[in-house]
């Protein structure tokens, strides 16, 4: 949920072969290795762009856009919720955030979701509504959120593995909710991941999706300080990560409808960042 620990800058090269297919079909480039079941469960009717695998098939990695492609800006949020934390929402802890979600349809941004398995377990409504919500697009964030690699910011650990089964049990669950058209990306839990995890996830026909900006609104209070360091950090091409979770992320309504309208005056439009990724490819 907070900075990343370890980064493998190699696989993030935007100037590799890049996969066939995006929002407007086939190009004749390369086609990734197709998703197993049960990602396939889950079929957009045309395949998101996605970044072709890195050497030995290695899971490839997407931080940023390039810096040249225009004041284009992508905002990220996290769905978080471990697989034990079910009794700590039956007693009244949210890990939704309603509000953050009224406020992107309020003030009209595009938006992707990084959902966990567990969370779509326990909300199956909204997630269901943001999967058929053409304003956002939603993404897998493992089932569990546990991390992938050790000593990830104090999450449980799972060994790599498990990495695999944690990731189409999060399929699994989507499908349950009723949450069709996810897309075929992926975001560590932690943003933690290693030589060995991106190894564990490939042949799935993914592209982990890290950030460049960090906004900070994990567990804080001063909804100002994490807008600040949004601006501050905000780069075109940029992918920005907060999080939709009111116990864990208060802030981060207020975060939104601060920065939106001051990123706006300094000319950035919002995308998806399956837009970013085909605007990386040279597509509209």
């Amino acid at each position: 949920m907070i900075p990343l620990a370890r980064r493998i800058t190699a696989v993030c090269a935007l100037g590799a072969a890049l996969a066939a297919c995006g929002t407007a079909g086939p190009t004749g480039s390369t086609r990734p290795a197709p998703a197993k079941s049960p990602v396939s469960a889950s079929p957009s009717a045309t395949r998101p762009p996605v970044l072709a695998p890195g050497p030995g098939g290695l899971t490839p990695v997407f931080e940023h856009g390039p810096r040249t492609m225009g004041k284009i800006v992508a905002f990220t949020f996290d769905a978080d919720m471990t697989a034990d934390e079910g009794p700590r929402a039956a007693a009244g802890e949210h890990f939704d955030n309603p509000g953050l979600i009224g406020a992107l349809h309020t003030l009209k941004v595009p938006a992707t979701i990084f959902m966990t398995g567990k969370w779509a377990e326990q909300y199956p409504d909204e997630a269901r509504s943001l999967g058929g919500d053409p304003q956002f697009e939603v993404a897998n964030h493992s089932y569990s959120h546990y991390a992938f690699t050790p000593s990830c910011y104090g999450l449980p650990t799972m060994g790599v593995a498990q990495a695999g089964a944690d990731v189409e049990r999060a399929y699994t669950a989507f499908h349950k909710a009723g949450l069709r058209n996810v897309l075929p990306y992926f975001r560590f839990p932690g943003g933690c991941y290693d030589q060995k995890s991106l190894r564990a996830l490939s042949g799935l026909g993914m592209t982990a999706i890290q950030w460049d900006v960090v906004s900070g609104d994990a567990f804080a209070t001063d909804a100002d300080a994490v807008a600040k360091q949004v601006l501050d950090g905000v780069r075109p091409g940029s992918v920005v990560i907060m999080h939709c979770t009111r116990s864990a992320a208060p802030t981060t309504e207020q975060v939104v409808r601060t920065v939106v309208p001051e990123l706006r005056k300094r000319g950035y439009t919002f995308v998806k960042v399956s837009r970013m990724i085909a605007a990386s490819q040279g597509r509209r």
